[in-house]
């Protein structure tokens, strides 16, 4: 009798554990940069309330990273500094400076007073003349 109760508390906390576990799964940031990845579309990861954690960007099927520099301003401390890098140079193939604008201005709504610095070889597009 002692037995069949033991066994339907195992089987209760196995389903608690396995409900928790597929939560955990379909909230996993990880797995929306994943998915915006594949099907090339725009996701921002960023922890704001962090500075010190770099965010990341998918757009159109390239990975990016931005590391946050902590500054002052005339009326708090913020994020005064963004240095930009790509994850694999060749995911650039297609992005259009237009895009990297884009990018820029997704930035700076969530850091208004961020001074953005794209990293090689995405500067040398930016720099170059249309």
């Amino acid at each position: 009798m002692v037995i069949v109760y033991l066994f339907r508390i195992l089987i209760l906390i196995s389903l608690a554990i396995i409900f928790y576990t597929i939560i955990k799964y379909f909230r996993n940031p990880e797995r929306y940069l994943r998915i915006a990845k594949e099907e090339r579309g725009f996701f921002f990861l960023d922890d704001p309330k962090n500075s010190q954690r770099n965010f990341q960007i998918v757009y159109k099927g390239c990975s990016f990273e931005g590391e946050k520099y902590l500054g002052t301003t005339e009326e708090s401390f913020e994020v005064v500094d963004i240095n930009i890098s790509v994850r694999n140079p060749l995911e650039l193939r297609g992005l259009s400076r237009d895009d990297l604008y884009f990018l820029e201005k997704e930035i700076l709504t969530r850091y208004p007073h961020a001074n953005i610095t794209w990293k090689h070889p995405i500067d040398q597009l930016l720099l170059s003349k249309k």
